[in-house]
């Protein structure tokens, strides 16, 4: 049996695809940067049942490492530049030793690393 923590949170931004209408020419508008709520799934393993992991506090720790790494003052959201849902979703796994990390646009089409 595996035990998880699981915190659920949304961070506003705005990405782009830079070669979008290489891959379909009616997607040139995602070359521009284009804001989502970008909705994200995290879980870590945990090993036994009385929260070695805070999960209020991991969540905070997880919101902290995105405002700071990608926050502009200037857009007053986070600019994740040409990062897409696989990526984000690949880094923030990585930065937090997870099990498990989804990233959705708008909590419609996204990504899961596990």
């Amino acid at each position: 049996m595996q035990t998880n923590i699981v915190v659920k949170f949304q961070v506003e931004g705005v990405h782009n695809w830079p070669e979008a209408s290489k891959f379909e020419p009616t997607m040139k508008y995602l070359e521009h940067p284009h804001r989502h709520m970008f909705h994200i799934d995290a879980r870590r393993e945990v090993f036994h049942d009385d929260r070695d992991v805070e999960f209020i506090v991991f969540k905070r720790m997880m919101k902290d490492y995105i405002e700071k790494t990608y926050y502009n003052h200037e857009i007053d959201c986070c600019d994740f530049g040409s990062k897409s849902c696989e990526m984000l979703a690949s880094e923030i796994y990585k930065e937090f030793e997870l099990c498990y990390c989804a990233v959705y646009e708008d909590n419609e089409n996204g990504a899961e690393v596990y």
